[in-house]
């Protein structure tokens, strides 16, 4: 083959490779401009639809509403017990969980050093007594001797020696008070190291239940309750029990009340509920947390309930004519809580609100709408007042009735 040939062979093939490479620059780039147009296309059919929104429809409250709210359960009493008297752990009878009397002994302590005090302070009385019995003997003596020098006809003794026996009777019988003074005091410190010694036993104060030994024989002890010292025992009076709530104030009109009832649910797998009623009440709102503190005391005598529970606790409150919505359908602005009511013609109005009750997952408004409004639900910022919006069938089948009864 010769050169010119080959030459116009590979002309030709790379004049094919042109109209191959153009015409797929040209069918790629149709390809993107459709895709382009469509895309174009559908945004703009997205941007004339009409926002959907989910909405619910107002209803009222005509029966009792319940409050439910969380408080802790606490001991009628509590005490830490400590030692009075220092020394060594001698035997302990009570342990953790036991059910203890008023007056049990719960434990014993081996006191060497309160001893020997005692006996100390015996002997020293003993040694008092024995010094009124030598001055009673002397103010007897001094008390004769000047009746005799008084009684001397004059002349007989002078008036100077009647009067030093005077003196002397005067000094014994002072004396003679001194030490039975002295023999009251020895007596005083051996009662007060007497009561003492009934401290040797460690005693329950009332009867109730014991949550914590920290004792065992052997151990040494200390008088006192500061903050060096460890306690002996540490127990609980759980029957009647307290529970305690913190309620928010926009519910003090109806439960700042003593007397309204209650019902307590301790949250295990039996669901257990306990009727009461409240018993105190704080009577003033803490300006902190803005809550008030209420009280129940529940009588426990199979201890059902223990100190330091998780509960919860209903409360029957009146209607007083509000409407209850669910808190996804507020909206909250710098002018305060708002709802954005659709209207039959499907434009959104916010509208303001107030809060009378707030249940958590259910708010009650005191005005701002009405029933039989329909209010959408998690509503997006990008919608302004006024403007219109496709309501969801389901959900504006959805009475509010509903809502509560699944409440």
């Amino acid at each position: 083959m010769s050169t010119i040939e080959t030459d116009q062979r590979l002309k030709r093939a790379a004049i094919w490779i042109a109209v191959i490479l153009i015409v797929a620059f040209l069918l790629v780039f149709c390809i993107k401009a459709y895709r382009a147009h469509r895309l174009a296309k559908e945004t703009a059919a997205a941007s004339a639809a009409l926002p959907t929104v989910e909405v619910i429809k107002v209803g009222g409250t005509d029966a009792k509403g319940l409050l439910t709210l969380p408080g802790e359960t606490a001991a009628w009493y509590e005490s830490t017990i400590f030692a009075r008297v220092s020394g060594f752990v001698a035997s302990w009878h009570a342990d953790i969980g036991d059910h203890v009397q008023a007056g049990e002994v719960l434990a014993r302590i081996d006191t060497p050093e309160l001893d020997a005090e005692l006996q100390a302070a015996q002997a020293k009385l003993e040694v008092s007594r024995a010094q009124v019995k030598v001055k009673e003997a002397d103010a007897a003596f001094a008390t004769t001797t000047y009746e005799r020098w008084r009684d001397s006809p004059k002349g007989v003794v002078s008036d100077q020696e009647r009067e030093d026996k005077k003196a002397g009777d005067s000094a014994a019988t002072a004396q003679l008070t001194a030490a039975r003074a002295q023999v009251n005091l020895e007596q005083a410190d051996v009662d007060r190291l007497s009561a003492f010694e009934q401290f040797k036993k460690v005693t329950a104060p009332y009867a109730g239940t014991i949550v914590e030994r920290r004792i065992d024989i052997g151990n040494l002890v200390t008088a006192g309750s500061s903050a060096g010292n460890t306690p002996l025992y540490r127990m609980e009076q759980d029957d009647p029990i307290r529970v305690f709530v913190d309620v928010p104030q926009s519910a003090a009109p109806d439960l700042m009340k003593n007397g309204l009832s209650a019902q307590l649910l301790l949250g295990d797998a039996s669901g257990t509920r306990i009727s009461g009623h409240i018993t105190r009440t704080s009577e003033a709102i803490n300006p902190q947390a803005r809550t008030f503190r209420v009280e129940m005391d529940l009588p426990n005598p199979m201890r059902k309930i223990v100190p330091g529970l998780y509960v919860q606790v209903a409360f029957q409150l009146p209607d007083g004519g509000l409407l209850s919505v669910p808190a996804a359908a507020l909206v909250f602005t710098r002018n305060g809580p708002q709802v954005a009511v659709v209207g039959p013609d499907g434009a959104v109005h916010f509208k303001q609100v107030t809060i009378a009750r707030d249940d958590g997952d259910q708010v009650q408004l005191g005005d701002g709408v009405h029933a039989g409004d329909l209010l959408a639900l998690n509503i997006s910022n990008q919608i302004l007042d006024g403007q219109k919006v496709l309501v969801s069938d389901t959900a504006a089948s959805a009475p509010m009735a509903s809502a509560q009864a699944a409440k």
